[in-house]
Order: structure tokens, then C-alpha cells, then sequence
């Protein structure tokens, strides 16, 4: 027998090339057949309940690469949270209804050119959400995510319609909701009104105009203003499109306003910032002695530029003296501050923009700008050019120039949306009212403010988030122009009367139960209400309302849908866990929601991620032509890995994907990898039940080693406790590279590989280390899913599967042993120890750097002196060999002030076993070769029972 087949070398078949894109979907199809998610379930029965209730993704497209952050998060804490002993029930959910699905099938069925009905497109849009559902669901189960997946919720789904507009109908039932002309932000390609949420800011150049408006001879007398040459009041605008529909101009009570001449004409402007509008108009004027207070020009009749009307001067609080002339141009259709205005003064609200974005022909609109449309388009807008152009002609244009300023966009279409007053429902957030308790309540807004506070906010900073969101939203407009999605159940009268009954949008939730909600638009008014009692007083003929509900109420109501009706879930949820942007979105849809139900939270705490973006900070998107979906980087790495790369970034902020990223993490996963193999194959021949190794068989050094996973454990759950998961991941990879790679592992390669299987000292070893793979698979479960179930599975069987998956294990325990005392004092000494080789290993490179040896145990280290660390040094003397790795250490006394430190190349002759110098070699029965004396002990004990 060659001397090399005695050393107890690492046998496994767990791989050591993860070949993740191969093997996991193997794996996936196991957990399938054993059905894991169930026995998960079943495992922590009767055990506290962790709901995270699932922000259902939108159903149109391929899982991007940001979804899949989202829904890895979440996995990750519901498998964190399940072995720590909770029953956490995952029901994942799905947001069907909405404009981009219907622009998406209209745009396929124009192409086609197919016209069907509402019903009929109704129905190619549910189709075309289901395709997605089932596309989705594969590739979220790809990523490695466990859910009841039998048991998904849809937003389309009949039983969740009728559950949102029974949770509308309490809104209706405590008078919540109203039907009001006020402008709203309209998205003129997609033709509907958009909620807060589907606005984005972007950068806009806006034309900045100054724009006179004349006073009338007998007004500016009337005001005790100069007559003797003509009077204008001087707006500034950056959109000109509006001034059609001007009604009034504001100006501030408290600001002096002056009029100073200009060649000949005399102009009114804000005294602050008169300077400022000089300067810009290039106007070279003569100041006049005529100011006064905003508050005495109001009622004043200027006129409007180019139309037959008056233009009033009113007084507003919010006029400023930062920017413009200090007197507002006003169009109550057109602006949530002018329609306050209007309203104040009676103004009509007035919105002279047709649902194309085209000026209409009322009859008052010139007749050069009907059908104009008001759409920016390429940083273009004809309605501008034209009222510029006529501006002009008139006289009254005294300046032009492009202005930089931040501006409302639609999220879907990226274009500028406008302000643009039209009928539309809304939710009255600062009405009083009686809640579901029957106590009364100052509104939603007042009692959103005092619920914020009772929520974990994680982190922190989303509470201040989402109270300043609560605090500056207006009301909440509700319904949108379009046919995908729940009908508002209203009706309407011959004189255009709208009656919204709770007890009637209950009659129709029960119908969209039993047939879906198709029904309201395959049927008119009457066969609808058949039946409904609460209707019967209505006055004939009656009409139904072609209005849908935001979508922002249908995923606003699925706690109310979901939480509350199945008996495997509890309200409110522990958990929401979304991106940041929903501060402004389903956090706050599902807050109003539940606090018009419930009068309370849906939720307990609220995790926040940030979004994935390019080296450049820029989120990864279709458009800059790089991979985007979560396929493609699953295809390319796996999704262990994308899940190691998630869990190893700070989320709370936005989190760069990239090559060279991947690149790191890679490695990073390699290395963990490795350590699984090197574990498994060195306790190929040990079994816990067998080899059971009392306290005082392991070395210090394997105390050292148990005692830093005691550590680790305590930092890894207290991590993620907090949801620290990158913080927790760092640790991991510290112990894994340094505290094992480096040290632990490494030093006891030569006990490993060289002792007798059954020396103590082996043993001892094989258990520290059996113990460390149990806790480092267990501490990984929620993040590598797939890579610690196969490495446990090569523990618990030999195999690549077994039953007993990892994912049924409890979260690894702190052993009370490893942080006994004897134990802390065996690290502590350890730790200094190996510090101190440090230096030791710095002399050892020169030696190996000038060829004089080749391997460490080609040395010996000499240590002369008396001061620290030589005492400890000492009582481990027999120790150091093998926790320097090398063959001899002499320990010398003398009164030196400092430790002296010597290597040389070690003596005597080199086991060709082991490798270590030692003074002879000694023969061994059945072997050609002469061994060190330990070493042939070692064989003896190996080999001498099996000749007996």
C-alpha cells in the first residue's frame, strides 16, 4: 500500500462547480414532488403566525430584474422567519387590471384591425394578464421562491372585485365619496385621469412668457391708478397653453404693488420683484410714485389678452415673490390652487381641453386655436407655438425665454401630463366621519397622520416619507376613463343626477361574485338593478356610469380581500415589504383603505428596498439595451447567485448590478462552495451518533472555533432580525474566509488528514466541524435556497437529494458549551495566538520568497525572550507546531524587552507522510518507507485492527 493511500483524504460527491443554471431547476422539481412548501407549513403548525401580504406585481410583461429584488426579499425573510419557528402562510398576488394592459391590447387589436366591444375587449385584456400570471409564476419559482401558489389572489379574479367594492361601499357608507368638476392630472395619450402615484418628476423646459393684460380706463380710475397712458397688469407663465381658459389673475394681499412706466404705457407688477422683471423684459422704464397693497386691487376688471372677457384681480395667500411678477394668472380648470381660487369667487371652472388634449369649440376659444392640441410632444407643443404667435399679434408678449424647472410626467407614456378639470369621483380626505366602531373621526387624513406612528417603518426615514405624502396629497380621485378594470357601480339621471348607494354597490359586488364584472357591461341599467331594492325609488330612465375604479383601490383593497378572507392569513399583516416609490402608492392606497374598514393600519411594520440600477446609477431598463429581466441574469448565473448578490447590498438603497459586481459575488460564492466541499468531505467518515466527543476532548483551537460560531450565530440573528441581511452576509463571509479558510481549516488539514480515523483529537475536530457546516447551512438556508438544500442533503444522505431538506430544520441554536467559560478563555488565549503568528508569517514569506523552503512545515520558528506574548506562549508549547503549521518551535527564555523572532529552515529528516521534519523516521510492519514516529502510530491504529 502506497503511504499516500493511508491519509484520510476528503471524499464527497457534493460538486465543487456549482453548474447552478443545470441543477436547480432539478432541485426545484424535488421540492415540487415532496411538496416543501406544505410540509414548511405543516412543520410550524400551531406556532406564531408571520403574515407578509404580497404587493401584487403588475401582469404585463416578464419579471424585470427589480421584481425579482422584490420578491427574493421577501422570500428571504419568510424562510428566515420560518426557521425561526413561525408559520408563515405566503399567499402571492397579482395586479390585473389597468391602462398599460388595455393601451398594450387596443394598440394589438388597431394593428389587426379589430373593433369589439367593451365587453369583448374586456375580455382580450384578462387574456392577455393571464399569459403574464403564468409567465411570472414560472419565473418567480425559478428565483427559488415558495409560495401557495395553488392558492394566488388576482385583482381580476370575481371573489376579489366583489371584495373591493365591498370595502368601497364603506367608503360610500360613511360619505366619503363625491362627484366633483375639479382638474386632475390627465394623461392625454392614454386619455384618462392619473392618480399621485403614477406621476414622476422630470426635468422640462417650459416657455417662461411675460404677458400684459390691459386695465381699462374707467377700472384704473375707479383704483385710483394713472389714465393718462394705458394700464396692463403683467403676468409670467410657464404655460402658455392655459391662457385660453384664464378667468382671473391673483395677486397677494399683503404685497405692495407698483406701476412704473415703460415708453408709453404704464405696467402693475409686485414692487419685491419689479427689478428682476425689468431686467429680463430689457424694458427701460420711468418708476412712478402710484403703489399699493394687493389687497386694495381686488374685484379690479383687467381684460384678457386676446379674448372678450374680463380677467379679474383676486387675492390668494399662496402668490409669492420668488419667481414671476407677483400676479398669478388663474384658470380654474387648469390648476389645483386656481380651482380653489374659482371656488372661493365663484368663478366657473373652466377647461376648455377635450379628452384628446384638443381645444374644443365652445364658443369662446379663437377660432385659429380649436382643435389645437396641447400635447408636448419632442419638447414640442403646438397650443404653445399658437398662443404665442397670437400673443404677438396683439402686443402683449413682452418677453419669451426657455425656463428649467421640474415637471409632472405620466409614468407610462413619459410625457407631460396637464392639469384639466373634468367630472370625476372622488375620495374626501378631511371629512369627518363615523368609523366601522361607530366612533367618530376628523377624516382620513387626521386619522392617517395618528396611525403612521403606531407601524414600524423600516427604515426609519419612511415614516417621515410617507407623512409628508399623506399630509400634501389632495383628495383622492378615484375613477379613470377606461374599460379594464371595476366598474363604478353609479347611475345616472335624465338631468345628469349621479346616485352612488352603498347598499346598491353591495347588490353589485354579489353579482360580480356569481358572473364576474363583464356583467355591467353586457347589460344596461335596468337589468342590472333588478332586483336591488335600494334603487327602486331612483328616477327612470337611468343610465350606467362608464367609469372604472383606480387601479390603486384594487391593490388598496387586497388586505381587505385577501387578509381578511382566508382563514390561513391574519389582519393586520406583520409585514409589507415594497419599493421606496410606494411610500406615494400601495402603502398608502391600502392605508386609506383600511382606515376607512378598519380604522386602523393594515399593517404592523413597513420594509422599503431601493431600486436596481447601472454603474452609472441609472435604473436598469429596457431602453439602454442591456438585459433587464430576470431570466436573462438566471440564465447567464443562476439564481442562487442573484439571491447571494441581493443579500450581500445595503437594499434599503438603490443597488448596482453589473459585471464586475457579479464578478465579486461570484467569488465570493465560490469560496462558501469550496468550504461546504471541504466540510462534507472531511466528515465522510463521522456520524454525530456515533462519534459523540465530550467537552474535554476538543482542543483550544477547536474551542476557538465553536466559540466564533456561537458569535457568529448571535451577529447573524440579530441581522436579520433587523433585516440586515448584507450585514449578516458580511459576517458569514468574514468567518468563512478568515476565521475558517485561513485559520481553522488550514491548521487542521495535518490532524484531518494524518491522525488515526478515531484519534480524539480527529474526532473532536469532525464534530467542531459537523457543527459549523449545521450552522452555516442553517444560517444560508434564506439566502442560498438551493446550493445549502444540496449541501445538506450530501450531510444527511450522502446524496444530491433527500427528503429531509434544510428548509425543515430550525434556525441554528447557540450551543450554551461554546460560551462557557473554559471555552471563552480557550478562545481569547487562541485568538492572541494567532495574532501573533501574523508576525511570524511575514518572516516565513522572505524564506519562502529567497527559496529556502518551500511550504511553511519546511520551517522552524525560534522565539527568544520573556515578555508577552511568551507566558501564553508557553503553556501551549506543545500546540504551536501545528498552529503555526510549522514543524519545530523553540521556545528560548531571556530578558529581552521585546519578542525575538527567528525562522530557519527546519531540521532533521521530513516524513514523506505528513511532510513535517522530525528528528528520525522510524519503520512501520507492511509499508517500504520509514514514517515519523506519530505517523506510525497513526497506522498501527488504522491498519493493526484489521489483521487481528
Amino acid at each position: 500500500m502506497q503511504l499516500k493511500d493511508t491519509l484520510n483524504l476528503p471524499q464527497t460527491s457534493f460538486p465543487m462547480r456549482a453548474s447552478l443554471t443545470t441543477r436547480e431547476p432539478a432541485r426545484l422539481a424535488h421540492w415540487e414532488k415532496t411538496g416543501l412548501y406544505q410540509r414548511i407549513q405543516q412543520k410550524n403548525a400551531g406556532k406564531p403566525t408571520f403574515v407578509l401580504h404580497d404587493g401584487p406585481p403588475f401582469t404585463n410583461g416578464d419579471v424585470h430584474i427589480g421584481t425579482a429584488l422584490n420578491k427574493l426579499l421577501k422570500d428571504m425573510v419568510l424562510r428566515y422567519k420560518t426557521e425561526r419557528g413561525h408559520r408563515t402562510p405566503y399567499v402571492p398576488g397579482w395586479d390585473c387590471h389597468g391602462l398599460p394592459i388595455e393601451h398594450k391590447v387596443a394598440k394589438e387589436l388597431r394593428e389587426a384591425k379589430k373593433e369589439l366591444s367593451p365587453a369583448e375587449l374586456r375580455g382580450e385584456c384578462a387574456a392577455f394578464s393571464a399569459r403574464f400570471i403564468e409567465k411570472q409564476r414560472g419565473q418567480f419559482q425559478r428565483l427559488g421562491v415558495l409560495a401557495d401558489w395553488a392558492h394566488e389572489y388576482k385583482t381580476m379574479n370575481p371573489s376579489f372585485e366583489a371584495a373591493e367594492l365591498r370595502a368601497f361601499a364603506q367608503f360610500v357608507e360613511r360619505g366619503l365619496v363625491y362627484r366633483s368638476k375639479k382638474p386632475v392630472y390627465w394623461s392625454i395619450p392614454f386619455e384618462t385621469a392619473l392618480a399621485e402615484a403614477e406621476i414622476e418628476y422630470k426635468d422640462h423646459v417650459s416657455p417662461s412668457i411675460y404677458v400684459k393684460f390691459p386695465v381699462p380706463h374707467d377700472e384704473a380710475k375707479k383704483f385710483g391708478l394713472p389714465t393718462d397712458k394705458p394700464l396692463f397688469v403683467v403676468i409670467w407663465t410657464t404655460t402658455p397653453w392655459t391662457l385660453p381658459a384664464n378667468l382671473a389673475i391673483a395677486v397677494h394681499p399683503n404685497v405692495t404693488y407698483r406701476v412704473v412706466q415703460a415708453g408709453g404705457e404704464y405696467l402693475l407688477m409686485a414692487e419685491p420683484l419689479m427689478e428682476a422683471v425689468l431686467k429680463a423684459c430689457k424694458l427701460e422704464v420711468t418708476s412712478t410714485d402710484v403703489s399699493l397693497k394687493g389687497i386694495k386691487l381686488e374685484k379690479l376688471q383687467a381684460r384678457h389678452p386676446f379674448i372678450d372677457r374680463a380677467s379679474p384681480i383676486l387675492l390668494a395667500e399662496y402668490v409669492t415673490t420668488d419667481t414671476g411678477t407677483g400676479a398669478v394668472h388663474t384658470a380654474p380648470g387648469h390648476g389645483m390652487e386656481d380651482y380653489l381660487t374659482g371656488l372661493k369667487y365663484g368663478l366657473e371652472i373652466y377647461c376648455p381641453v377635450d379628452d384628446h388634449g384638443k381645444y374644443v369649440n365652445d364658443g369662446k376659444i379663437p377660432a385659429e386655436l380649436v382643435g389645437v392640441t396641447v400635447l408636448e410632444s419632442k419638447g414640442k407643443c403646438p397650443a404653445n407655438d399658437k398662443v404665442l404667435e397670437i400673443l404677438g399679434q396683439k402686443g402683449v408678449l413682452l418677453h419669451k425665454e426657455n425656463f428649467n424647472h421640474s415637471y409632472p410626467h405620466c409614468w407610462r407614456s413619459k410625457t407631460p401630463v396637464i392639469f384639466r378639470a373634468v367630472d370625476q369621483w372622488f375620495i374626501a380626505l378631511d371629512k369627518s366621519f363615523t368609523d366601522a366602531n361607530n366612533k367618530a373621526q376628523e377624516g382620513l387624513r387626521a386619522l392617517a397622520k395618528n396611525s403612521i406612528g403606531s407601524v414600524k417603518w423600516v427604515p426609519a426615514g419612511g415614516e417621515n416619507r410617507i407623512r409628508g405624502a399623506v399630509e400634501t396629497r389632495p383628495d383622492w380621485c378615484i375613477s379613470r376613463q377606461r374599460a379594464w378594470g371595476v366598474p363604478i357601480p353609479a347611475f345616472f339621471g335624465a338631468d345628469n343626477t349621479a346616485y352612488l348607494d352603498a347598499s346598491v354597490i353591495r347588490a353589485m359586488a354579489d353579482k360580480f361574485e356569481k358572473h364576474g364584472s363583464n356583467l355591467w357591461f353586457e347589460q344596461d341599467a335596468e337589468k342590472l338593478l333588478e332586483g336591488v331594492e335600494a334603487a327602486k325609488n331612483w328616477p327612470r330612465p337611468l343610465k350606467k356610469s362608464t367609469d372604472t375604479l383606480d387601479v390603486w383601490i384594487d391593490s388598496g383593497s387586497s388586505h381587505f380581500a385577501v387578509l381578511k378572507q382566508n382563514p390561513e392569513l391574519t389582519w393586520p399583516a406583520d409585514l409589507y415589504l415594497e419599493g421606496s416609490d410606494q411610500h406615494r402608492g400601495w402603502f398608502q392606497s391600502s392605508l386609506w383603505t383600511a382606515l376607512a374598514t378598519a380604522a386602523a393600519p393594515p399593517y404592523r411594520a413597513v420594509l422599503t428596498h431601493g431600486f436596481v440600477v447601472d454603474e452609472g446609477g441609472r435604473k436598469i431598463s429596457k431602453s439602454d439595451g442591456k438585459p433587464q429581466t430576470a431570466d436573462d441574469y438566471v440564465k447567464k448565473y443562476g439564481a442562487d447567485l442573484i439571491r447571494f448578490w441581493i443579500a450581500s447590498e445595503d437594499f434599503r438603497h438603490d443597488i448596482t448590478l453589473s459585471e464586475n459586481i457579479f464578478t465579486h459575488v461570484s467569488n465570493a460564492y465560490r469560496n462558501l462552495r469550496n468550504t461546504f466541499c471541504f466540510l462534507l468531505g472531511n466528515l465522510a467518515d463521522y456520524d454525530a451518533s456515533r462519534h459523540a466527543v465530550s467537552p474535554e476532548h476538543f482542543t483550544a483551537l477547536d474551542k476557538w472555533a465553536l466559540n466564533k460560531l456561537h458569535t457568529l450565530i448571535a451577529e447573524v440573528t440579530a441581522n436579520f432580525d433587523a433585516y440586515d441581511f448584507h450585514l449578516g452576509v458580511k459576517a458569514i463571509d468574514n468567518f468563512v474566509s478568515v476565521t475558517l479558510s485561513r485559520q481553522y481549516h488550514d491548521i487542521l488539514k495535518d490532524r484531518l488528514y494524518t491522525f488515526a480515523p478515531d484519534w480524539p483529537e480527529r474526532r473532536a475536530a469532525q464534530a467542531a466541524m459537523h457543527a459549523i457546516l449545521r450552522g452555516l447551512l442553517g444560517l444560508l438556508a434564506p439566502v442560498l435556497p438551493f446550493t445549502t438544500d444540496e449541501a445538506w442533503s450530501h450531510l444527511a444522505a450522502g446524496n444530491d437529494f433527500t427528503e429531509d431538506s434544510v428548509h425543515l430544520q430550525p434556525w441554528p441554536e447557540q450551543n450554551a458549551l461554546w460560551a462557557s467559560p473554559a471555552f471563552e478563555q480557550a478562545a481569547g488565549e487562541i485568538e492572541e495566538i494567532l495574532k501573533f503568528r501574523e508576525r511570524i508569517y511575514e518572516k516565513l514569506e522572505v524564506l519562502r520568497q529567497e527559496k529556502k523552503i518551500g511550504k511553511s512545515l519546511d520551517a522552524q520558528v525560534t522565539l527568544t525572550g520573556s515578555v508577552a506574548p511568551m507566558p501564553l506562549l508557553r503553556r501551549y508549547a506543545d500546540d504551536l507546531p501545528e498552529l503555526f503549521i510549522v514543524s519545530q518551535v523553540h521556545l528560548v527564555d531571556a530578558p529581552l524587552e521585546t519578542l525575538d523572532i527567528v525562522v530557519a529552515p527546519a531540521t532533521g529528516v521530513k516524513c514523506p507522510r505528513s511532510w513535517r521534519w522530525v528528528p528520525e523516521l522510524v519503520a512501520v510492519e507492511g509499508f517500504d518507507e520509514k514514517v515519523s514516529p506519530r505517523d506510525r502510530a497513526a497506522l498501527l491504529a488504522k491498519y493493526a485492527p484489521q489483521k487481528t
